[in-house]
C-alpha cells in the first residue's frame, strides 16, 4: 500500500489513502474532515487530500488553508485549498 502511496505522490489523495498513512480507520478521516480539523479539497462530493498537508497533520503542525474560500457542508465548514 505505501508503493501505491509513493505513486500517488504527485496527485491527491482520497480517504483510504489518508487512513492508511494515519493508521487511523475511514470513518475516522471523514468525520475530522468534516468538523474541519483535517484539511481537505472538496470536488464535488468527493473529499480528496493534500499529501504534504497529510504529513504536516502527522507531525502535528497546521498545514496553511485558505480559510477564505470555506464551503458550507451542512453543519460544519470544511476548509479547501485551491485546487492546481
Amino acid at each position: 500500500m505505501m508503493e501505491q502511496l509513493a505513486k500517488n505522490e504527485e496527485g491527491l489523495w482520497n480517504a483510504n489513502d489518508v487512513a492508511t498513512y494515519l493508521k487511523v480507520s475511514r470513518s475516522w478521516v471523514y468525520h475530522r474532515a468534516e468538523s474541519g480539523e483535517l484539511p481537505c479539497v472538496r470536488i464535488g462530493g468527493l473529499l480528496r487530500f493534500v499529501p504534504d498537508d497529510m504529513r504536516a497533520f502527522a507531525r502535528g503542525e497546521r498545514p496553511v488553508v485558505d480559510r477564505a474560500k470555506t464551503l458550507r457542508s451542512g453543519r460544519s465548514a470544511v476548509p479547501v485549498r485551491k485546487a492546481g
